[in-house]
């Protein structure tokens, strides 16, 4: 009950967190935690809090299976019973053969542990494509299609369509890997807010919960995740942080250590353990076929090795069995815990590299951590959590859903990037794990060429943030080419997944004509400036190139230069900011938030200060001005020329190096691909809903024909060409039908349904009028009490309480005796008639009578509450007597009304009473 008690309560922490932004009628948005075996999709929409998207089996994780069988496209779990049939036709595992080419080391080990795939080269891109029958889809395309039923999943929990989505992937993904999924989110029409690695969101997730718990003081966890491809370690802070802009205090999840390795998980277990079963049943030598050659018994073996690696982590032994595993022949044999352990020993040892990895790279020991978190399926393994104990010599953190802290953190954060929200503010800072660096050649002293490197975002860097490089001795075109570097902290056998080394390649034009031009006498360059910047997805890019230079002006050249329109914008500067002040924004412009490297540095690769530009060495830099007094420059400041820096664009052109990103023509036509697939499945849904609807209705007229509330309801020919109709319609679907289109089904439905309109709408009338008559009777009698209450609010009645006149009381009498009798006389008459004779007292009759009565009714009742007593000449009088009439008046409206407002007395509207039997509400509205 306590632990309900507790979720409670962090549940409504987070609905308080997290609120429509006033006056901002927001749409909702969406996480999804991508994993390699499974997907979990979280929404959140304005009002309601976070949550998990059931699919369509309402659970609330999916298999990131799809498969291709006939023509049908299959998703999560079906697919997943496909595999095991037509193993060659479901495709899973598949994430990491993002962004990969062909001859990638991760497409080599991925044909090796399912060899009944059949995978072929992009010709144009050369990565992976996955071939299904006459068809290729590329890994992009498999990916957008899991997207697709993901935003399906998110929009039917909230009932809303969803266009925005943060995407948690694995900290290890490169340039190529994440440009890779971003397309693929495109392809299935979701924008990204943000890739997140899925260590910081769940860190982030862990930290919402806890907020009260962290202060100024650094808080150190371990964030260890074991999934079904990959392991992962990350060592945070959590800390409350002043920002010295807004001067508010926000806590702040920073990343400090990452380490992984990339083929250690529960997949690889259960790959062993798959291949240790298959050698146990060629051993029993049942029959002369090697089990290792039949793709479909190596996934039937596949899916029971899952099965037993999840039982014996809560069992010392169990059985795997399997029926009719290779030509007919059945399999069954004893696993231990024991046994399963033995297999995988190897890869048992490698588990706490990962957290020491982590804590290397942070640069802190297990003394300062607080906690290790463990979270992923593959933490579940006894001996896992052993080996982890053993290692950090404490107990494991295991209060997280580890199987949902990933989505529930990356759609806070998907809350906090969306518009219409608004977030308990909750900062994070990542952490860079591929570094990387730009090299170039310059000449040297000797005349030689020589490389250059210079590193922008070092191990472990926090990003988003931006950096710029300036290149002082270039006179010409040139390029430069930007790479990963410093992979020392990375496993030897991580190198050749990672593909190539080389990102892209930059070349600049039209540097000498910039620099003919622009540097003239009396200009000073700054050199040329890269900027380059990695967003909070963790894509590097480059922002621009210019030529940055200082010329002298004086106040009247510079107004010759100056459009009008910059004259005025300098014109209001001026008014509201002094010279010095503009001079200290423009030399900030540059090296504001940014980390800068120069040219003339050595040529070793090392990191720049990261909050100011290194000063350039070149002699034109050397020759600066020794800097006058304040008084000298006030009594100079109109003789003295003023300082600007020019800011010149230098076109750039950028070589990607690593896998080719999709092409517009390719983007095009692998959204044509999915398009048509989808189209398909609309076609497909169409018709299962039109056949399901025109059997269930056959079904149903031919019962409801034999039953007599129906059957009295109809004449003997109509009863007869109804169930002659459904008969035919019976026969025909179960022969020539059962293929017809969806189209067919409809026109074939649409003909039945004409055929019993008329039964059907008579039962209805003789089943939904007592209900009616009952409300219309109610109506009447409110209607009595009404009239005699407002009888004694006329002129003759009361003087005073002249409210009606005679004749609208006339008016809703007349109304009340008219409706009365066509009540009485219409009830009579649909007596006299059969219940399959012509409907004579309808219920829509009965309605618009109501309706007629409703408004004589309703229009005094607007009078009443509008009504105000008329001013009478009266002789002053003293305070006491006033008092005295006061509360006398006061004692005749608590008698004649329910209150009143601020114009004078109110009377509310009388209750329209129901009958005392059972009360119910009349199909068409109440009074």
């Amino acid at each position: 009950m306590q632990k309900l008690h507790g979720k409670l309560c962090a549940i409504a922490c987070i609905v308080l967190g997290i609120l429509a932004a006033n006056g901002v009628s927001g749409a909702a948005v969406m996480s999804v935690d991508f994993g390699c075996e499974w997907m979990k999709v979280a929404v959140v929409s304005p009002g309601v809090p976070m949550e998990i998207a059931l699919n369509k089996e309402s659970k609330r994780k999916t298999a990131s299976m799809v498969a291709f069988r006939d023509g049908i496209r299959i998703f999560g779990e079906d697919a997943q019973n496909i595999g095991v049939r037509f193993p060659q036709n479901s495709y899973g595992y598949f994430l990491d053969l993002l962004g990969k080419s062909i001859d990638n080391p991760v497409v080599e080990l991925y044909r090796k542990r399912f060899p009944y795939y059949k995978i072929e080269a992009d010709p144009k891109r050369n990565t992976v494509v996955f071939r299904v029958g006459d068809d290729v889809f590329s890994v992009e395309e498999l990916v957008a299609q899991l997207l697709q039923k993901a935003k399906e999943f998110a929009e039917s929990t909230a009932e809303q369509k969803i266009t925005e989505c943060v995407i948690v992937t694995p900290g290890y993904f490169g340039q190529a890997e994440r440009a890779a999924l971003i397309a693929a989110a495109s392809l299935a029409n979701l924008k990204v807010l943000q890739l997140m690695n899925d260590y910081t969101a769940v860190g982030l997730n862990y930290g919402v919960f806890r907020k009260n718990q962290i202060n100024e003081t650094a808080q150190y966890y371990v964030f260890y995740d074991m999934g079904a491809y990959k392991t992962s370690a990350a060592v945070v802070s959590f800390q409350l942080v002043k920002d010295k802009t807004t001067r508010e205090t926000n806590p702040v999840i920073s990343v400090l250590g990452v380490g992984y390795d990339r083929t250690l998980g529960g997949l690889e277990m259960q790959l062993r353990l798959r291949d240790h079963l298959a050698r146990e049943f060629n051993k029993m030598k049942k029959t002369k076929t090697d089990v290792f050659t039949n793709p479909r018994a190596l996934a039937k073996l596949f899916k029971e090795a899952g099965r037993v690696k999840n039982v014996l982590s809560a069992n010392a032994n169990h059985y795997a069995q399997i029926e009719a595993l290779l030509d007919d022949q059945d399999f069954k044999v004893q696993v231990t815990r024991e046994q399963f352990e033995g297999l995988c020993t190897d890869l048992f040892e490698r588990v706490p590299h990962v957290i020491n990895r982590a804590l290397t790279a942070s640069g802190l020991s297990m003394d300062v951590v607080t906690q290790v978190i463990l979270f992923g399926g593959g933490t579940r393994v006894p001996k896992v959590q052993e080996i982890l104990k053993n290692t950090i010599k404490q107990d494991l953190g295991k209060n997280l859903n580890s199987d949902e802290a990933a989505a529930m953190g990356a759609v806070y954060r998907a809350a906090d990037l969306a518009t219409g929200f608004r977030v308990q503010k909750f900062l994070t800072k990542d952490a860079v794990v591929l570094p990387i660096q730009v090299v170039f050649e310059r000449e040297g002293d000797s005349g030689s060429m020589k490389q250059v490197k210079r590193t922008l975002f070092g191990p472990m860097n926090p990003y988003p943030q931006k950096k710029v490089i300036t290149f002082n001795k270039h006179t010409s075109d040139f390029t430069f080419d930007v790479n990963y570097s410093e992979l020392d902290h990375l496993d030897k056998g991580e190198i050749p997944f990672l593909g190539s080394l080389n990102l892209s390649r930059v070349a600049l034009s039209q540097v000498g004509e910039t620099l003919k031009e622009h540097l003239v006498e009396n200009v000073e360059s700054k050199g040329i400036k890269a900027h380059f910047a990695m967003d909070d997805s963790g894509i590097f890019a480059l922002s621009g190139v210019e030529l940055v230079y200082e010329k002298s002006v004086t106040e009247a050249a510079e107004e010759d230069d100056e459009s009008p329109l910059s004259k005025l914008g300098s014109t209001i500067s001026k008014l509201f900011s002094s010279e010095k002040s503009e001079k200290e924004e423009t030399q900030k412009e540059d090296s504001d938030k940014e980390e800068t490297t120069s040219e003339t540095q050595s040529e070793e690769s090392k990191p720049v200060n990261e909050t100011q530009e290194i000063p350039a060495t070149s002699e034109s830099a050397q020759e600066k001005t020794e800097p006058k007094d304040e008084e000298a420059q006030a009594q100079n400041k109109t003789e003295k020329p003023r300082i600007v820096t020019v800011k010149q664009a230098i076109p750039s052109d950028v070589t990607y190096l690593f896998t080719q990103p999709l092409t517009e023509d390719l983007y095009q036509e692998s959204k044509k691909k999915i398009d048509a697939l989808d189209e398909l499945e609309r076609q497909r849904t169409r018709r299962e809903t039109a056949l399901n609807a025109l059997e269930s209705f056959v079904i149903e007229a031919n019962q409801r024909m034999d039953q007599n509330e129906y059957s009295s309801c109809a004449l003997p020919e109509e009863i007869e060409k109804i169930q002659k109709s459904c008969a035919e319609t019976s026969d025909w679907l179960y022969e020539d039908g059962s293929d017809a289109d969806a189209k067919t089904y409809e026109e074939k439905l649409k003909e039945l349904k004409k055929l019993t309109n008329d039964v059907y709408a008579r039962h209805w009338e003789h089943t939904e009028r007592p209900e009616a008559l009952k409300a219309l009777k109610g109506m009447l009698d409110g209607a009595e009490k009404f009239l005699k209450s407002a009888r004694n609010l006329t002129k003759d009645a009361n003087a005073e309480k002249d409210v009606f006149t005679a004749v609208e009381i006339e008016t809703l009498e007349k109304a009340i005796r008219e409706t009365a009798e066509w009540r009485q006389a219409e009830e009579q008459e649909q007596k006299k008639l059969a219940r399959n004779d012509a409907i004579r007292l309808t219920v829509k009759s009965i309605a618009d009578k109501m309706a007629l009565l409703d408004r004589e009714v309703k229009y005094l009742v607007n009078k009443l509450k509008i009504w105000k007593p008329k001013l009478k000449e009266k002789k002053a009088k003293s305070n006491e007597t006033e008092k005295k009439e006061s509360e006398e008046e006061e004692v005749i409206a608590e008698e004649e009304q329910t209150g009143k407002d601020e114009d004078g007395p109110q009377i509310e509207e009388p209750e329209v009473p129901v009958d005392d039997g059972e009360k119910s509400e009349p199909p068409h509205g109440e009074l």
